[in-house]
């Protein structure tokens, strides 16, 4: 399940969720004042890849 960023209309509280893709849509309560007057977030998501290093790459 991915996480979610979360931001609170009412007391500007950041918060994350761990919920599945489809129930996205659903109200969320703020974890510091109760309202539900919350708005997802668009957040980045880190990656990292590896490569295998050649000769050609290395320099000899």
């Amino acid at each position: 399940m991915p996480i979610f960023e979360y931001h609170c209309n009412a007391c500007k509280t950041e918060f994350e969720v761990l919920q599945r893709t489809n129930d996205t849509k659903k109200a969320l309560k703020c974890p510091d004042c109760g309202t539900e007057d919350t708005k997802k977030r668009f957040s980045a998501f880190a990656a990292m890849a590896t490569q295998k290093e050649t000769a050609k790459d290395s320099g000899t």
